[in-house]
């Protein structure tokens, strides 16, 4: 005799569970949060090694231009194929013997290019015999500090593949007048954004030197 009690689908079957149908969309998920921030990685060291650059400013020899704790971005994708320039703002590695002991990069004005005769007379600057009008330098009452280095040298001229570089502090700056034209090669990059704190953000403009060379 046919029990009269209506057949229930699935009725007797094993009862359904969860777990078992997503242990794999929990790893897929897991792999997908490591591939993106193996990504952003890669895409982090890329951008800071062969394009831009954040630098503290920890020196004095800027300013005014840059302070101590302001940030700049350093620019290292166009110096592959633009060639620096004078009154370009840029960060480098000091030559050996002048390194500080964190090796913490240097930043400076570059002054003279390669081939240029660059003196110093009189407070002021000439490149080429003609003198360069610094409205950016440092000035304290009428002292500049642009005197010869150490060593009484006043004239160089700057050699095939490097730069001759001054602060706009010039008082405070340890630069070519100490340790003479540097390797274009040590150069990491040009700074040309201030960007923190917020209220000096700018773009860092070279001089047109209307006057100069």
């Amino acid at each position: 005799m046919q029990s009269s009690r209506a057949r229930i689908p699935g009725f007797g079957r094993r009862p359904y569970t969860a777990d078992l149908v997503s242990q794999r969309p929990q790893l897929g998920c897991l792999l997908e949060i490591v591939e993106t921030l193996a990504l952003t990685l890669i895409i982090f060291v890329v951008i800071q090694n062969f394009i831009a650059q954040p630098y503290k400013v920890q020196q004095s020899s800027m300013e005014r231009t840059l302070m101590q704790e302001q940030y700049v971005l350093v620019d290292k994708l166009t110096p592959r194929w633009s060639q620096y320039e004078r009154g370009d703002i840029v960060v480098f590695h000091a030559p050996e013997g002048f390194r500080p002991a964190n090796d913490v990069p240097f930043i400076k004005r570059v002054i003279g290019l390669p081939g240029d005769t660059v003196e110093l007379r009189t407070g002021a600057v000439y490149v080429n015999d003609v003198e360069l009008d610094e409205g950016y330098v440092f000035d304290d009452g009428g002292n500049v500090g642009t005197e010869p280095g150490p060593e009484g040298a006043a004239t160089w001229v700057v050699p095939t593949g490097m730069l001759f570089v001054l602060g706009d502090h010039r008082p405070a700056s340890e630069d070519s007048r100490v340790f003479g034209p540097i390797e274009i090669s040590s150069v990491l990059g040009r700074a040309w954004l201030r960007y923190w704190p917020l209220d000096s953000f700018g773009i860092l403009k070279p001089p047109a030197y209307p006057s100069g060379p």
